[in-house]
């Protein structure tokens, strides 16, 4: 199971929320390209990149974040956040992510995304399954819709979907565990795919746990600037 580091950004500051509401903000580093560094320093390979101003307003913000991380590390980053047209799109990779998160997009615009997949390939888009009780949330998570997260799932595979992180919002930033038995549906239910976890992780023992799910991969973000759990069992349970 791959370890992979959250980099949130409003503002061009490292921050988190809780539970995706924007009133909780709170700062953590004025530099997320130290971070980013110091991720790369310890032996990380991997990033998850977000950008909340652009999913709260539609459309990516946080860029040059992003370049200067791509431009200063050898880090595998992936970005999120606002991604709704093909322009968008192509400005992040141009910034130099590897891959990109399509969330709202994905439950908005099928078509769209599905030209993504055909276009880029399976390896270039991530599908963003962000939910609320099994239901899909768009817009930054403020909108929650009636969608089915297993249905939604469902909807992609024939167009190719290979990587999906699945966020529940219930226990984001919540340090109080996360849901362990959703991702073992998930990696049950669709073996073939890379299903990352996200969301609750507050110890070491999350982890363990979700190891044990199966999930190709865990975003852990505010149990690091907490100092939950120290850098250097990252890597040693990433290895």
């Amino acid at each position: 199971m791959e370890i992979i580091p959250a980099i949130d950004i409003i503002e061009g500051k490292c921050v988190r929320l809780s539970q995706g509401d924007y009133n909780t903000k709170k700062e953590y580093s004025a530099n997320p390209l130290a971070m980013a560094q110091k991720y790369e320093e310890i032996g990380l390979s991997h990033i998850h990149i977000v950008d909340l101003e652009g999913a709260k307003n539609g459309q990516p913000v946080n860029l040059k974040s992003l370049a200067q991380i791509t431009n200063q590390t050898e880090l595998f980053i992936d970005y999120g956040g606002g991604i709704k047209t093909e322009e968008d799109l192509q400005s992040v990779f141009e910034k130099g992510a590897d891959q990109i998160t399509a969330g709202s997009v994905a439950v908005k615009h099928r078509n769209r995304v599905e030209k993504w997949l055909e276009r880029y390939g399976r390896e270039k888009i991530i599908l963003g399954a962000d939910i609320k009780g099994e239901k899909i949330a768009v817009d930054g998570w403020q909108n929650q819709t009636e969608v089915n997260i297993f249905d939604f799932i469902d909807s992609y595979l024939e167009a190719g979907i290979q990587y999906v992180i699945c966020t529940d919002i219930s226990k984001d930033g919540m340090l109080e565990g996360p849901a362990v038995s959703l991702y073992t549906d998930l990696v049950d239910k669709y073996p073939d795919l890379d299903i990352i976890a996200s969301g609750g992780v507050s110890a070491a023992e999350d982890l363990k746990k979700l190891k044990e799910t199966g999930v190709k991969g865990t975003i852990v973000g505010k149990a690091i600037y907490e100092g939950k759990i120290d850098l250097e069992t990252l890597v040693e349970l990433s290895e």
